[in-house]
């Protein structure tokens, strides 16, 4: 079952990252042919709605105490005019089968507008008669970039040796 994404790219793979097929990953949770058992797997799934323009699944596993708070809108803009670039799962706290709250931390990268963006958050997930939630998110703190050498200037000499001005060589390149 090959679908097709906001970019019209043909999906064999899941986008979630698994490496499985998509019938046999996020399709079954997003057809509602079965529930995500955990945390991890309702955020596959729903990072999957998000590249399959899927607005419903997105907007029906959001928690009713935050659900209010999204606007279907603003998915479905934010879902179609991004080009989805990868999912990576950096941890998960609880989440299981037999917990009742977990928290996912993830890296996503879309294309918007020609720009590569990154997205990386706690996402906080709970369940809700029985059935896993996404509840709410914390943006990650980054770590500032710290270079480990003086940063050049325009006038400076070119690090490749030509003898020019920076401006001139490579930064003119």
């Amino acid at each position: 079952m090959l679908l097709m994404n906001s970019s019209t790219k043909e999906i064999g793979t899941c986008p979630c990252g698994s490496k499985k097929n998509l019938a046999e990953c996020c399709e079954l949770y997003l057809s509602g042919k079965k529930q995500p058992e955990t945390a991890e797997q309702l955020m596959r799934a729903r990072y999957s709605a998000f590249v399959l323009n899927r607005v419903d699944f997105i907007l029906d596993t959001h928690h009713s105490k935050t659900r209010n708070e999204v606007k279907r809108e603003e998915i479905e803009e934010w879902s179609k005019r991004s080009e989805w670039l990868g999912l990576s799962i950096l941890n998960t706290e609880n989440g299981r089968q037999k917990d009742e709250q977990g928290v996912v931390s993830f890296h996503a990268r879309y294309k918007t507008d020609g720009k590569v963006n990154e997205h990386r958050e706690h996402a906080l997930f709970e369940r809700e008669n029985g059935k896993w939630r996404f509840l709410d998110a914390q943006a990650m703190k980054t770590d500032p970039i710290v270079r480990n050498e003086p940063k050049l200037s325009r006038n400076d000499p070119c690090p490749c040796g030509s003898g020019k001005k920076y401006k001139k060589c490579c930064a003119a390149s």
